[in-house]
């Protein structure tokens, strides 16, 4: 029983391994270097490192995030992520 459950767990755990090189397979160069040129912008346009892009800090470093700011903040929480910024990106 032991050795079912051991490898059931296995299983699971290649599957979820398999799963996310899937993912990453499934970006292109293009949108590979896009998210990196977007980690990098980000960065430096938010000033205080908070993790969270502002409409002004977008103006001032990233002005087609904030050409696109409302549709990307779709939770109208005046801010934006890294992470929301990448998920538009790979729905191109």
């Amino acid at each position: 029983m032991k050795m079912r459950l051991a490898l059931a767990s296995l299983v699971v755990l290649m599957g979820i391994s398999l799963g996310a090189a899937s993912v990453a397979q499934t970006m292109t160069t293009s949108q590979a270097n896009e998210v990196k040129q977007a980690e990098e912008r980000f960065a430096a346009a938010d000033k205080n490192a908070d993790g969270k892009l502002t409409l002004e800090e977008a103006k001032a470093g990233m002005p087609r995030i904030a050409s696109s700011f409302s549709k990307i903040d779709v939770e109208k929480k005046g801010y934006v992520t890294l992470d929301q910024i990448k998920a538009m990106i790979l729905k191109k």
